[in-house]
């Protein structure tokens, strides 16, 4: 029912599951506060990186303290766009021209790890990790929406991405 979470409850386990779309963890360590989000294009463009970190920074975390993972999602060497996607992207965010490239016959492939990054990077986060684990190439770790409809098969999976805050210990 939601693309993010965010809490500084101590373990309280946020979670977040995907399929070929970013899953992005957060956490401030310092004020206790951590944060999982579901980016898809669309999320990512319209803005649920942003309304992430602010969830985490109105619960007590420094955005320069925040440090985050861009978990498995499918890279830009598997992720095959149309024209319109391009310029919607285009319009909406003209730095993501960027993360748009050619590929094989003639067809747009975009970066959507690579665009998440950029987005966290505007907010000032301290510190961004992008695995660049591709769950579209990965068939033997990761299931892919898209590869399992691109081979015409009906498999249905998710991973899931998790981050702890760990309780304290003593008083």
């Amino acid at each position: 029912e939601a693309d993010a979470l965010a809490t500084r409850t101590p373990g309280l386990v946020l979670g977040v599951t995907t399929a070929d779309c970013a899953p992005i963890l957060m956490a401030d360590p310092v004020a206790g506060v951590v944060a999982a989000a579901h980016a898809g294009w669309r999320g990512a463009k319209d803005g649920i990186i942003e309304a992430t970190v602010a969830a985490a920074i109105d619960l007590g975390a420094a955005v320069d303290r925040l440090v985050t993972a861009i978990g498995p999602c499918i890279a830009r060497a598997s992720y095959e766009v149309g024209a319109t996607f391009e310029v919607d992207f285009h319009n909406a965010d003209r730095a993501s021209r960027a993360f748009f490239a050619d590929g094989p016959g003639g067809r747009r492939q975009f970066d959507l790890a690579g665009y998440c990054a950029m987005r966290l990077s505007r907010c000032g986060v301290g510190s961004v990790d992008c695995l660049d684990l591709d769950t579209f190439a990965d068939a033997e770790r990761f299931f892919s929406y898209r590869r399992t409809t691109k081979a015409g098969e009906r498999q249905v999976g998710l991973q899931v991405a998790a981050v702890l805050l760990r309780p304290r210990h003593g008083v």
